[in-house]
């Protein structure tokens, strides 16, 4: 089954620091790094490198930091047919700082990511039909998201949304059309205006949203595992213990491996189950696409 990744490109400027800096602060770090990223492609990196056939649709900047990020795609053996270039346009930057805990806060200024019009979906059509799954966050302009929903289900294609970053504007009428739904415990607190401060308050608000019509939500929770919520069932699938050195990326991590391991196999909570290994191993490297590993790495990491 072939994949098709419709969403951002960034370019991740990441600081380490000891503690967060409070208001007005200035505060040394322990380490900088800069490294492709973007929501989109960070899921679609870590499925490539897990072996999945992946095509990213994207816009870059027309400058250095967008053809190092068409670098990147070609360097993971990414289907690059559906990458455009937006003129005069940055590409889109992530300003990310993580301490000592592997927390993060990140800024975002989306650039390029908000030229992907619903308009390159339509012209896309040929290329796209081909494809069994699609894979949608929020970092490009909602409209582009609908435009995909509905292209998806005009030609039978199953669809993941990963409402991120969330937006109360989503419209629950087109997530309702998605195959599966995808949040953090954070997107799904916003998104649904309920504490999630326990499994239980996670169940809830998860139950909250199949009662309005969503089939299958699948809500990470870092540490404490994901949890599958559908009209039928619940259960938890718990996440591998380990020294998290860096958390940011970890859900992407969780997303590509999740629809690797869904094409091939169409079995949910498994995947579920691979996806939460996956994500683990990401925590205990630094950085976001450079903490991914690759099937054989993740094979050894399984092993051991």
């Amino acid at each position: 089954m072939k994949i098709a990744v419709i969403g951002s490109t960034m370019m991740d400027i990441v600081s380490y620091t000891d503690e967060m800096p409070q208001a007005g602060e200035t505060r040394r770090v322990s380490g900088f790094h800069i490294a492709s990223g973007g929501k989109g492609a960070n899921q679609a990196i870590a499925a490539a490198k897990l072996g999945a056939d992946v095509v990213m649709m994207t816009s870059v900047g027309d400058d250095m930091f967008g053809e190092q990020s068409r670098k990147n795609f070609q360097n993971h053996h990414i289907d690059m047919s559906l990458v455009k270039t937006a003129k005069d346009t940055s590409n889109g930057i992530a300003t990310i700082v993580v301490d000592e805990s592997g927390q993060n806060r990140i800024l975002i200024n989306p650039g390029a990511n908000e030229k992907l019009r619903p308009e390159d979906i339509e012209g896309a059509a040929e290329e796209l039909s081909k494809c069994g799954l699609f894979v949608l966050q929020l970092e490009v302009p909602l409209e582009t998201v609908y435009a995909a929903i509905r292209f998806a289900k005009a030609h039978d294609i199953k669809v993941l949304l990963n409402p991120a970053p969330a937006s109360r504007k989503l419209s629950l009428d087109m997530a309702c059309q998605c195959d599966f739904f995808v949040p953090n415990e954070t997107e799904l607190s916003i998104l649904v205006d309920k504490p999630v401060d326990t499994i239980e308050n996670v169940k809830d608000a998860a139950k909250s949203l199949v009662k309005k019509g969503l089939s299958n939500v699948i809500v990470t929770m870092g540490s404490r595992g994901s949890l599958l919520v559908t009209g039928e069932e619940t259960q938890l699938v718990p996440s591998l213990k380990v020294d998290a050195v860096d958390s940011t990326g970890a859900g992407d991590a969780f997303i590509g491996c999740f629809v690797d391991t869904y094409a091939r196999t169409e079995d949910v909570l498994g995947s579920m189950q691979r996806a939460s290994q996956y994500a683990a191993l990401s925590v205990t490297r630094k950085g976001t696409q450079d903490s991914y590993a690759d099937a054989e790495e993740f094979a050894g990491f399984l092993d051991a």
